[in-house]
């Protein structure tokens, strides 16, 4: 037997009067004709404050003419509007905000009824909360920790919470870094972050200074356990400073999440979190706070480490650089140096002998205090085998051979390097460099000069180490301009374009080198994750009339005569007190040259900014050795006469022959950094 139709009326009585959904039906002009007084929002309002309203009317607290809105849009387009989120204050509750999904169904048309809707409105507020909640966690695991910088991790931290989950934010670290809780209430605290400013304005960005005690502040660095703080006039703990917690009251603060940023068993700071707009905070909300703080504290943890690490890595790279350029005949040099990221980027200025210089720039591979450490193990070394005067791709060959004991099972180099030796007797440049860029020349009308400096490998990376020097000569006023490619910034693609740009920039020679170096680092823009090295050199000539060369044949006879030259010429300079010196130097270094060597003795003195050089050249390219004579022995004490009246002594190799220089200081004591002892005439007289 069929059973009776259901009753459509009954059937809508029994939604209308049970359904937790709010139910309404809305004529053609958006008002309430019937509607469901158990649904969540309308439960505690009167029939006569929904019927015949518009819904906007007993919803206030939701966005002005959003419903009207959808509702505009169902009418006009015939179709149902599912599940739209919306979200205000609750008609029943202006205290609590609600999270509803409204879906509204356009009624039939038909002759005995106006058009219409019916409309859904199902409270998601605790559902919505959750995601919420999920999103807030999302964003600041995805946003917090882009960077290794302490200020961008606070602030990334502040805008993933505001104002998703909070109205206000701040972040406050311990100035002297993580410390075991827990913690006493006289510890300072810097503010790092904060957003927005009306909120937090007494305590600025920047100031360091403890909290006010007692306070949820200190209660929380010394508990180090999250709470969730209600702020009402009355509260007795805004007493300890009403000046600093006045902003709160004034904004209308009315809850706030004090959690300590904690790693392991340490405390970073706090991060505090402000409502004023949004419902007080629920416990929920505490458990969201928590883990923001917890990943946020990993990341500062980081960023503090980094930048430990970082101050470290630059006071040691600062260190192991030239303290100060020295002022050389040969050049006049400025430099630019920029520590970004504390890596091995270094430059050097060496004098050497025979008025020449060398002047470097190389680039470690990595960052951090090893990279410093290796940098300075270099430098070192090169300066080291600099003074040797070596020739510039010994030298090179020589430093790879370092290089390749620094360098790590996985190390593909160890670093790169620029040398350019000029000597400005004859103006000649000899240019090397492995994997290195080569340095740019502009000549002195400021046209670039192109050298075709051939790349050799980087240091340290094994296989085939071939370096070949470029040797041009150079005008007077050439300037030289050697650098690292963290010079080259946001050009950095494209290597040979930068360098185009580059010799642009330094296209007047003639203008003092600071300027030339600041507008290079202005209009290169270098990068701000990498160091920059700019080292500038404006070649010198030396005059003519402060150098003096003979050639002479390689016999005995000839040293009388080398004497009566350099005494004729010191004569000319008006060093007259310096001949008899001189002159027992030339001796020893002629006979020398004559004993042990091959070919032609060639003979130099320069004179350059009060000191004295000498130098004699044979075809013998064997290095002479020092010795010291027993009392028997007729000869063997000539070098060693030459080193005790000399500031300075050394050898000099090139591939087909030897020169062995003296220097001497005119007008003073002997230079005490060369670690050699005043010498006795008297005594030097007895050794000949």
């Amino acid at each position: 037997m069929a059973s009776d139709p259901i009753d459509d009326a009954a059937v809508l009585n029994a939604l209308f009067g049970n359904s937790p959904a709010g139910l309404f039906v809305l004529d053609s002009e958006g008002r309430v004709t019937r509607y469901n007084p158990s649904g969540r929002g309308v439960r505690n309002l009167a029939a006569e404050d929904i019927l015949g309203h518009d819904a906007e009317d007993f919803a206030p607290g939701f966005q002005p003419g959003e419903l009207r809105a959808l509702m505009d849009e169902v009418f006009a387009s015939g179709m149902p509007l599912r599940r739209r989120l919306l979200r205000g204050l609750s008609p029943s509750d202006p205290h609590r905000t609600l999270a509803v999904e409204v879906s509204l169904f356009p009624l039939p048309d038909s002759p005995d009824s106006a058009p219409g809707l019916v409309g859904v409105v199902e409270d998601v507020t605790e559902r919505q909360a959750s995601a919420d909640r999920l999103a807030v966690l999302s964003r600041v695991h995805s946003s917090v920790g882009s960077t290794l910088d302490v200020r961008t991790t606070a602030d990334e931290l502040v805008r993933a919470l505001v104002p998703a989950f909070a109205d206000g934010a701040s972040v406050d670290l311990l100035d002297d870094g993580p410390a075991s809780g827990p913690l006493t209430s006289g510890v300072p605290l810097r503010r790092i972050s904060f957003a927005p400013a009306h909120i937090v304005t007494a305590r600025k960005e920047g100031d360091s200074r403890p909290f006010p005690f007692p306070t949820p502040y200190t209660q929380a660095l010394n508990d180090t356990e999250a709470r969730i703080v209600p702020v009402t006039p009355d509260a007795p703990w805004l007493a300890a400073d009403p000046v600093m917690f006045e902003p709160l009251l004034r904004e209308n603060v009315h809850s706030m999440i004090v959690v300590p940023l904690r790693l392991r068993d340490s405390v970073l700071g706090l991060l505090t979190l402000y409502r004023h707009r949004t419902d007080p905070f629920e416990e929920s909300d505490l458990d969201v706070a928590r883990q923001a703080a917890a990943t946020a504290a990993a990341h500062l943890d980081n960023a503090r480490s980094y930048r430990h690490e970082h101050t470290v890595a630059s006071t040691l790279q600062r260190k192991l650089q030239p303290s100060t350029t020295p002022r050389l005949s040969a050049v006049e040099t400025a430099h630019m140096y920029l520590p970004e990221s504390a890596g091995g980027d270094w430059y050097d200025v060496i004098p050497l002998s025979g008025t020449r210089v060398a002047l470097v720039v190389g680039d470690v591979a990595g960052h951090g205090i090893e990279a410093a450490a290796t940098m300075g193990q270099l430098r070192i070394a090169l300066r080291t085998l600099a003074l040797q005067d070596l020739e510039t791709d010994e030298l090179l060959t020589h430093l790879d051979e370092v290089a390749s004991q620094l360098a790590g099972p996985s190390d593909a180099y160890v670093a790169t390097c620029a040398v350019t030796v000029y000597n400005p007797v004859s103006r000649r440049c000899a240019m090397v460099r492995a994997g290195h860029p080569a340095p740019v020349v502009i000549d002195p009308a400021g046209s670039p000069i192109h050298v075709d400096v051939p790349l050799g490998p980087p240091l340290g990376a094994g296989g085939g180490r071939v370096f070949t020097p470029a040797v041009v000569d150079l005008p007077a006023g050439t300037l030289l301009a050697h650098y690292t490619n963290g010079l080259l910034g946001a050009h950095a693609q494209d290597p040979a374009a930068a360098r185009r740009r580059l010799a642009q920039t330094l296209a007047s020679p003639a203008r003092p080198l600071r300027e030339l170096s600041d507008d290079a680092v202005y209009r290169m823009a270098p990068s701000r994750d990498d160091d920059a090295v700019l080292l500038l050199a404006r070649t010198h000539t030396l005059a003519k009339e402060n150098v003096a060369d003979w050639t002479l044949p390689a016999e005995p006879s000839v040293v009388s005569t080398a004497r009566r030259l350099v005494d004729q010429q010191l004569a000319v300079w008006h060093l007259d007190g310096a001949a008899y010196t001189t002159g027992l130097i030339v001796s020893e270094l002629v006979t020398n040259a004559i004993r042990y060597g091959s070919g032609p003795v060639q003979l130099r003195l320069i004179h350059d900014s009060g000191r004295l050089l000498t130098e004699v050249t044979d075809a013998n390219s064997t290095s002479p050795h020092l010795r010291h004579a027993r009392e028997s022995d007729e000869g063997g004490r000539g070098l060693y006469i030459v080193m005790r009246l000399s500031t300075r002594w050394g050898v000099r190799h090139s591939h087909h022959d030897k020169t062995i220089w003296s220097e001497q200081r005119l007008g003073g004591e002997p230079d005490e950094a060369a670690g050699f002892e005043a010498f006795d005439v008297a005594e030097v007289e007895e050794l000949s």
